[in-house]
């Protein structure tokens, strides 16, 4: 069993318009309230916990502080208040992970539901068979790849709006307590202001850039190595079927076994060599992130412009900042997943579209106000009304 050809620029824009031509049912249909509160909430949540995140961050700056004047009832006082700033933390948390999980929960019953009565409207679940792409594992697809598909989107764009706010507030906390930087050279004295927003602008755009050129090939592999396990799938099911009619596997279907399992693994010794490649490199930002924010304050420190406490403030602040510049690079293998579920997604409903009579799935599948239709229409038959 060869494998497919790569797509072009071209077809990966149909599959990914197809995809969102019914992942979007969810935020257009009548009940499309339902998707637009829950993103309301998680913003908010967003914004909440951003909040606590900017208390702890000046917690820690007066708790060191603190320290340093070995002020005992200061610290006590810091040690007090800690703990409901932590029980807040950890509720706001909670209640986003709910939050998160619900609104993925409803998406993908809308989805799911939308695609499962279009599939068996008009027995296409029959004829889909004989449609050369997009018929294999059709069961599989709508189980697994379609929660794939709505999972990732608000992980990732969650994720992204987080890092977008926390980077943007916490640049003005490396503004504010890391000040201007005064250095000697040559006899001149230079200042470079606002330097540790600087510094975390140039650290994070170089370990960016170098995780970009390792990882350059991830989203590819990743996206193969999914591709590889269908395809071994889609054989095991249809040797499966052979058995299940009584008939006897012939040479070509065993073949295809084997060819597909030797696919697979060979995708997972790519995926593993490439994984290897960008650990090295997280796990020195990891490691030197810390260690660079701490370095950076302490010609401050020494020279007894910035306390202790303005020291570890600083220096989380800059850890802070340079993780929520990460955000591609850390979800790098997240969004090759979902590319390949979606163009999966996208490939079944072609195939539906193929396997049935001529007529816009919108048109179909929707009532004009944008709800799916309790009865009629060829793609709506099958699936209840509900959309979320």
């Amino acid at each position: 069993m060869s494998a497919p050809p790569a797509e072009t620029w071209a077809e990966r824009k149909i599959l990914a318009a197809r995809f969102w031509r019914t992942a979007l049912c969810f935020w257009r249909g009548r009940r499309a309230w339902v998707a637009w509160s829950l993103c309301a909430a998680l913003v908010v949540l967003v914004l909440a916990q951003l909040g606590v995140q900017i208390l702890l961050n000046f917690w820690n700056g007066a708790f060191f502080d603190a320290l340093e004047r070995r002020d005992a009832e200061a610290v006590l006082f810091q040690a007090k208040l800690f703990v409901p700033l932590v029980a807040l933390s950890v509720t706001l948390s909670a209640m986003a992970v709910w939050g998160r999980m619900t609104m993925q929960r409803n998406w993908r019953a809308a989805v799911t539901r939308h695609v499962v009565g279009y599939w068996l409207s008009d027995n296409r679940f029959q004829r889909i068979g004989h449609v050369n792409s997009g018929s294999e594992n059709p069961e599989y697809r709508i189980a697994e790849d379609i929660r794939l598909a709505t999972d990732a989107p608000v992980d990732l764009v969650m994720a992204m709006v987080a890092s977008v706010l926390t980077a943007l507030t916490f640049f003005g906390v490396l503004w504010s307590v890391g000040g201007s930087l005064d250095l000697k050279l040559f006899g001149t004295t230079w200042t470079i202001p606002a330097y540790l927003v600087i510094a975390v602008i140039i650290y994070s755009t170089v370990f960016t850039s170098v995780m970009v050129v390792v990882g350059r090939k991830l989203p590819r592999v990743i996206e193969q190595k999914n591709q590889a396990e269908a395809r071994f799938r889609a054989a095991a099911d249809l040797l499966r079927g052979q058995s299940g009619a009584g008939l006897e596997a012939d040479p070509c279907e065993r073949r295809a076994i084997w060819t597909g399992i030797i696919g697979a693994l060979r995708r997972w010794r790519e995926l593993a060599w490439q994984l290897t490649q960008t650990t090295l490199v997280q796990q020195s930002n990891v490691l030197l992130a810390p260690v660079v924010g701490w370095l950076l304050c302490v010609p401050k420190y020494l020279y007894g412009t910035m306390t202790l406490g303005e020291l570890t403030q600083a220096a989380a602040a800059f850890v802070t900042v340079q993780a929520a510049f990460n955000w591609l690079v850390d979800n790098y293998n997240r969004l090759a997943d979902w590319r390949s579920s979606a163009h999966r997604v996208a490939t079944l409903l072609i195939a539906i579209d193929a396997a049935g009579p001529p007529g816009g799935e919108l048109d179909n599948g929707f009532n004009e106000a944008g709800g799916e239709k309790e009865t009629g229409g060829s793609e709506g038959n099958g699936a209840p009304a509900n959309g979320g």
